[in-house]
């Protein structure tokens, strides 16, 4: 009898060893898929120990360059922060690894993808939203939702004896006592010590940025080049004739990680709101995306109409819920994505910073395109077709409401 075929999104860890075990052990093929997508793994090691446990095969996928062009850096060209803090490094890659598992379900023929999500986070939702949108004939197992698999694992320890019982290799050294989820944009940390919001991070939590007390003594200045929103290079003078330039874009972004993690740059502890409803604490360290968000805050301003500007400020918040809430795929998303992309056409140019102590300081900006910004017209020392008077009148007219409010409330200045 031919056993249905399952693709299951593998970490290498205790929770998706074990549900590999448990799966085969349901009586399914599984085929083991892991997303490479800059995260600090040992892709071999986890690959020869799923092979272990059983799985009919590993495949290991290089989605780097994938994830950042196509997720990543238009993120930062739409202005995407959750709740006006969160740069969705842990979102953003859902979908990425979504189409990743999809293709391989499609591509192997499976019945199932499955994943080792659990029934209170926001992954388990932006995984099956995104699976469904590209897969609509797709079927998901979600153990963690699952009475016969959560009721008989409640947690870690049920997890640990299963393996020692099923043979499942476990690492020897302790487990961080919270939750972690990396790759090329962001590492996040939430759950266990943390979950209390007001207990301060234990000292050497963070991987990617190094304390305030560690950070270089001297400042960094950069240059970041954006053409239609997106940053397409870098430039670090070094010294008065030499500067290293960086145009690709997988190591534009490990640039500026290392050098925004030698100053300290974006780290934040927060409480968000997830989508289910609940509320959660967490930390992250996200040091190139703080440093290009703050470059093309500063050239959008420069470079955008006023009130597009503020069409444009609306649209972004309402895209980063839907990239937090895992509608990546959806109708509404792709349709504010095209308007979003419209408004950075004449975003373009050079915006010059500094990074030090964990402060992205912006130095100046110029525009490659015809700018409104009108220096002449602007300047305190020329004319440049502005007549004074004019103002006159326009404060008149804003100043009639406030007239009219302050004769209805019989208001007092003091």
């Amino acid at each position: 009898m031919t056993k249905d075929l399952v693709i299951l999104a593998y970490s290498g860890g205790l929770d998706t060893s074990c549900i590999l075990k448990w799966l085969i052990q349901k009586n399914y093929d599984v085929v083991c898929y892991m997303a490479d997508v800059g995260q600090n793994e040992d892709f071999q090691k986890a690959k020869q120990k799923a092979i272990t446990i059983g799985a009919k095969d590993v495949i290991v996928e290089d989605l780097r360059e994938e994830f950042i062009s196509n997720y990543m850096l238009p993120a930062i060209q739409m202005g995407l922060v959750y709740e006006n803090r969160y740069y969705l490094g842990t979102s953003l890659a859902r979908p990425c690894i979504s189409v990743g598992l999809v293709n391989a379900a499609k591509r192997l023929g499976a019945n199932y993808i499955s994943h080792g999500a659990t029934g209170k986070g926001n992954d388990q939702v932006r995984f099956e939203l995104s699976v469904y949108s590209l897969w609509p004939e797709g079927k998901i197992i979600a153990p963690w939702r699952l009475p016969e698999f959560f009721e008989k694992f409640q947690g870690r320890s049920d997890l640990i004896e299963y393996a020692k019982k099923e043979n499942i290799p476990v690492a020897a050294t302790p487990k961080e006592p919270w939750s972690t989820d990396e790759n090329i944009m962001h590492v996040s940390y939430e759950s266990g010590v943390l979950e209390d919001p007001s207990a301060i991070p234990p000292k050497g939590i963070y991987k990617m940025t190094r304390d305030l007390q560690q950070t270089e003594d001297y400042p960094s200045i950069i240059d970041i080049n954006f053409e239609k929103g997106l940053p397409v290079s870098v430039r670090i003078p070094s010294g008065h004739e030499n500067a290293l330039l960086v145009t690709n874009f997988l190591p534009l972004v490990q640039t500026l990680n290392k050098l925004g993690g030698q100053h300290g740059i974006g780290r934040i502890d927060i409480v968000e709101n997830r989508f289910l409803g609940l509320k959660s604490r967490g930390l992250y360290e996200t040091p190139a995306g703080t440093i290009l968000h703050k470059a093309h805050i500063d050239l959008e301003a420069y470079a955008l109409d006023r009130e597009v500007l503020r069409v444009k400020k609306y649209l972004q918040d309402k895209m980063a819920d839907f990239v937090y809430n895992g509608f990546w795929f959806s109708p509404e998303a792709n349709y504010t994505k095209k308007c979003l992309e419209l408004s950075q056409e004449s975003v373009a140019g050079t915006v010059t910073i500094q990074i030090f102590k964990g402060n992205v300081t912006i130095l100046a900006r110029k525009s490659s395109t015809a700018s409104l910004y009108n220096k002449e017209l602007v300047s305190m020392d020329v004319a440049g077709g502005f007549s004074p008077e004019d103002s006159t009148g326009f404060i008149n007219i804003n100043a009639l409401r406030l007239k009219e409010y302050s004769r209805f409330t019989k208001y007092t200045k003091f």
